[in-house]
C-alpha cells in the first residue's frame, strides 16, 4: 500500500480525543501506525496542545502529553519556509504551510469550507473522504 501524506487539522485531532472513536480517531490511529504519513510543524503542534488544554474540553493533560509525544514519534515534522495568507484564519494558514513543506496530498478538517477545496496539490477534504480514499488504496 501506498504511504499517503495528510495533515490534521487541529479540529479533526481533538475530534479523535473528545469521542474517543469515531472517523477522526480512526484516521489519528491510522497515522499513529504509520498507515498515514502525518505531517506536522512546531506551530501545529503548540495548536494542538493548546486547543487540547482548553477547559471546556476537560481532557486528562497526562493523556494529551503521551497524545502529543506519540504524534511527535510518528509524525514527519517539517518546518514551513513558505508564510500563506490564504485564508482569513492565520491558524487555517498554518495548516496549508505544513502541508505545502512536507508535500503533503491532503488536509483532513471538519471545517472544510475556511480553505479552498485545493491548493496547489494539496486537497482539502473531510475525514469520510479521507478514509474512502484510504480504503480505496487498501484494497
Amino acid at each position: 500500500m501506498r504511504v499517503v501524506k495528510a495533515v490534521l487539522d487541529t479540529n479533526v485531532v481533538v475530534s479523535a480525543h473528545l469521542k474517543g472513536e469515531g472517523q477522526e480517531a480512526l484516521i489519528l490511529e491510522l497515522a499513529l501506525s504509520g498507515r498515514v504519513q502525518l505531517v506536522v510543524s512546531e506551530a501545529l503542534l503548540e495548536e494542538y496542545v493548546g486547543v487540547l488544554h482548553r477547559p471546556r474540553f476537560d481532557l486528562d493533560p497526562v493523556k494529551i502529553e503521551r497524545s502529543i509525544q506519540a504524534i511527535r514519534k510518528a509524525a514527519l515534522l517539517v518546518q514551513p519556509h513558505k508564510r500563506l495568507h490564504i485564508t482569513r484564519d492565520p491558524d487555517d494558514n498554518k495548516v496549508l504551510e505544513c502541508a505545502l513543506e512536507a508535500g503533503a496530498e491532503y488536509v483532513v478538517t471538519g471545517n472544510t469550507r475556511h480553505f479552498l477545496k485545493l491548493f496547489q496539490n494539496v486537497k482539502v477534504i473531510p475525514s469520510r473522504q479521507f478514509l474512502e480514499i484510504l480504503a480505496t488504496l487498501l484494497e
